[in-house]
């Protein structure tokens, strides 16, 4: 028991000697007793120390083995948006100096006095047929400048959409459904007519081929708020920038007389950006008719009406005279760009 003792009073010899640091030179019987009494420091845990180190392990060797990499640079870019969200791309800065037409012809003729309803001498409806002349030969239509004048990115991707279609249906096939297409938009402007020329008081006591029926429904809300209808289907010449074109319609939206451009497509056109090219063809078409000594008024505001086949509530983008000046501007430099060509 003694000797348990005085072995217990070593060992506690030996951890205070130690602790303080002394050399162990100087303590020969307690470092006697070294092999016995190790002095361990306690080690700080690491966080490394929780990872699954054989699960990781294959993982590493998993990846290494493999000669390729299933990764490309649209899966990269797929991951990097679950991970961070969809990348914001900067919009490029504006121009310093932003193109302007060299000759801004004004919207409106003074020839004509200021516009409004007091220069409208009541009459029969506009109609005024296009007919081919030895003067007018050479004078390009609204849209054919538009075609010449398109710009790049939207002819790319009309000319995408056309070889889809074509591989899809086949040139024959493609060549038929533009025609199908085409005879369906006159038939939808001839029932247009219709409701603004027949004798009956009501638009809507007509009869339109069955083909366009679900385009007449579409246009039914837009229709009740039409009066006062001054020419359809009528040509718009101006003399001055030499360009014509035949206006769908002329009559008052809501009290606000417009030059209306009826539309149909298959695809829904809630916002004026969808409609591309439209409002500089309105434009175009208040300019020439502003400029026309056939019609003793003037117009300042515009209307495009994209109606649907399955009868759904047409869209009306409706342009006041603040609105179109961007785009008469617009179609002013499309019209230069066509003289250049």
């Amino acid at each position: 028991m003694a000797i348990t003792m005085q072995v217990l009073k070593l060992v506690i010899q030996c951890k205070c000697v130690r602790s303080m640091g002394f050399p162990s030179g100087q303590f020969s019987r307690v470092d006697n007793f070294s092999t016995s009494c190790q002095w361990r420091a306690r080690k700080k845990v690491s966080q490394n120390s929780t990872v699954d180190t054989e699960r990781y392990s294959s993982l590493v060797r998993e990846v290494l083995s493999s000669k390729t990499s299933s990764q490309t640079p649209e899966s990269i870019e797929d991951e990097d948006c679950q991970l961070y969200g969809p990348i914001k791309r900067s919009s490029r800065p504006p121009s310093q100096h932003p193109k302007v037409p060299k000759n801004l012809h004004p919207l409106l003729n003074d020839a004509k006095g200021q516009s409004g309803q007091s220069e409208y001498v009541p009459g029969p409806l506009a109609r005024i047929a296009f007919k081919r002349d030895s003067n007018k030969t050479s004078i390009p239509s609204v849209t054919r400048i538009l075609q010449k004048t398109m710009p790049p990115d939207q002819a790319f991707y009309l000319e995408r959409w056309k070889r889809r279609m074509i591989a899809e249906l086949g040139e024959e096939g493609f060549r038929e459904y533009s025609l199908n297409i085409f005879r369906l938009g006159k038939l939808f402007h001839a029932a247009i007519e219709d409701t603004f020329t027949q004798e009956t008081s009501s638009k809507e006591d007509h009869e339109c081929p069955a083909e366009v029926s679900g385009h007449i429904e579409s246009v039914s809300n837009v229709l009740n708020d039409i009066t006062g209808a001054r020419a359809i289907e009528s040509v718009v010449h101006h003399s001055a920038l030499r360009y014509l074109g035949i206006v769908d319609c002329v009559a008052e939206y809501r009290g606000s007389l417009c030059v209306i451009d009826w539309k149909t497509s298959e695809k829904p056109k809630p916002f004026l950006r969808h409609t591309y090219d439209n409002p500089l063809q309105v434009a175009a078409y208040i300019g020439a008719l502003n400029s026309d000594h056939n019609y003793n008024y003037q117009v300042e505001n515009g209307l495009i009406v994209v109606a649907y086949k399955d009868g759904s509530p047409a869209h009306a983008h409706f342009l006041n005279s603040e609105q179109i000046m961007p785009f008469w501007e617009k179609w002013l430099l499309r019209l230069e760009e066509y003289a250049e060509k």
